[in-house]
């Protein structure tokens, strides 16, 4: 069963993410996917994850479908315009990858080449409206994004993509982040990853919001490796906010990974029933995502 087959059919969907790397020798990444495809409905492959220069997502998703894993496409609108990103989309779906994850991207400045020229000629709410006009056949060609599905150039051949979008239940204030996720919503989503999850109070009232406009959501979980890490996350990222007893249990622990990996686990058995499944960010250590799902009875 793929991912979208997953989803549409209620189970409670796996995916988990891995990078590609910074050059051509890919035999890591795929060792490490083969390890776990058996065990995931999907991976995601970051686009120039943190604005660092990698191998192209699309390139690697082609090379794990050829290994029989779904792949998840992220496609960010940092570094393309319109035109790049169209394009692009249709050679995703020439090769036969299905789903896409739209997203707007870090700015230049933070990754390792701080001196490039940032696009964002769109964003990832209208990369959604984009990937759907795609979908039904048409481009964006002499017309405005918010003109009728009927103008722009016929294509030899649609899309048939599977988009996906991002959210933070867990923003302060919160407001602004629901109206983004209606949006996207609107703008053709049929999933949503979000942001790691901690407080589990306002995941559940933000599902409440999500059923009701029909979302399939999937719950972020981001293996902590040591107290270090959490209060990083809780000073550097926004929308994150790792409660002080999973700091102090890490803290206690002669095994922080071990412990962290414990701590991923119980929060996928608490989110069983909540939502329609959860997204794995082991950061690096794509094999620690078996040992969480052992852990979780998975």
């Amino acid at each position: 069963m793929n991912f979208q087959q997953s989803l549409t059919q209620n189970q409670f969907t796996i995916t988990t993410e891995i990078g590609p790397p910074k050059g051509t020798d890919t035999s890591e990444m795929l060792a490490q996917a083969s390890k776990i495809k058996d065990r995931v409905h999907a991976m995601n492959v970051t686009d120039n994850q943190s604005s660092i220069m990698r191998l192209g997502s699309l390139a690697a998703c082609h090379l794990l479908k050829e290994q029989g894993i779904d792949p998840i496409y992220q496609l960010t609108c940092r570094d393309r315009n319109r035109l790049a990103l169209q394009s692009d989309l249709l050679s995703a779906s020439a090769l036969g990858l299905r789903n896409v994850l739209a997203l707007t991207g870090d700015h230049p400045q933070v990754g390792d080449h701080p001196q490039a020229k940032p696009v964002f000629d769109v964003d990832s709410t209208q990369l959604l409206q984009i990937i759907g006009r795609l979908n039904e056949g048409r481009d964006l060609s002499t017309q405005f994004m918010n003109k009728p599905l009927t103008e722009g150039t016929a294509l030899k051949g649609k899309t048939d993509l599977f988009p996906g979008a991002v959210v933070c239940p867990e923003a302060n204030p919160i407001k602004p982040q629901l109206l983004r996720f209606s949006k996207k919503v609107v703008a053709g989503a049929k999933f949503f990853q979000t942001q790691a999850i901690y407080d589990f109070e306002k995941f559940e009232n933000f599902m409440k919001y999500a059923r009701d406009l029909g979302a399939k959501i999937l719950a972020g979980i981001l293996l902590l490796r040591s107290a270090g890490m959490a209060r990083y996350l809780n000073k550097n990222v926004p929308g994150i906010m790792v409660p002080d007893h999973l700091i102090k249990e890490m803290e206690s622990s002669a095994h922080p990974l071990e412990t962290g990996i414990k701590i991923a686990a119980r929060q996928i058995s608490q989110l069983k029933g909540i939502c329609n499944g959860v997204h794995i960010m082991a950061i690096g250590l794509e094999d620690k995502v078996l040992d969480i799902l052992d852990e979780a009875g998975i």
